[in-house]
């Protein structure tokens, strides 16, 4: 996957390379999977379409979710991006890491580092987060990078958060202070 542009931040870097045990575990995880999707863990069949589904949204729209790697270990430990399939309401900046690594920062740290491409590199205008719920963690992510409430919307079928943030916004806020160097 040369297309895929490297990304890099303090701790983490991006890469292409096919993980699809390591992407199984996280998808299969209850917990990791409370707050995505329909909320339920996927079959490996459902990780591997999963998987497919995210290589294949680079080539679809020229941008996607990096895999991120812990420098240190070595170890994959999330997928960080930009996520815009057909029918959404946005460009959305997500996130998913493993449950075990939750806490550690590398959700904001990642994320940081895809909302300057998408600002600085792809000159998007407006990114945002779509988080359901009730899920706390996500929301102070979604805090920390700048993004602001900015209502509820029905996503097939289950009504979401969507907290947002514009480019004229993200050099003015805290978030500013989370790009890469």
């Amino acid at each position: 996957m040369s297309s895929v542009p490297i990304l890099e931040t303090e701790r983490l870097r991006a890469f292409g390379a096919d993980d699809f045990e390591t992407y199984a575990r996280w998808c299969g995880d209850v917990e990791a999977m409370r707050f995505i999707g329909d909320g339920k863990p996927m079959t490996r069949d459902e990780a591997w379409r999963g998987l497919a589904m995210v290589i294949g949204h680079w080539s679809l729209r020229g941008y996607g979710l990096w895999a991120a790697e812990e420098k240190t270990s070595g170890e994959l430990i999330g997928r960080i991006g930009l996520y815009r399939p057909e029918g959404w309401p946005g460009l959305e900046v997500g996130w998913l890491v493993a449950r075990e690594r939750w806490g550690e920062g590398f959700a904001p740290e990642g994320a940081a580092a895809a909302m300057h491409h998408a600002f600085d590199v792809l000159s998007e205008p407006r990114l945002l987060s779509l988080i359901q719920p009730g899920n706390v963690a996500s929301i102070r992510v979604a805090e920390k990078l700048g993004e602001h409430f900015d209502g509820q919307i029905d996503v097939r079928g289950k009504l979401v958060d969507v907290y947002a943030i514009e480019q004229q916004t993200w050099g003015s806020t805290e978030s500013a202070q989370a790009q890469p160097a």
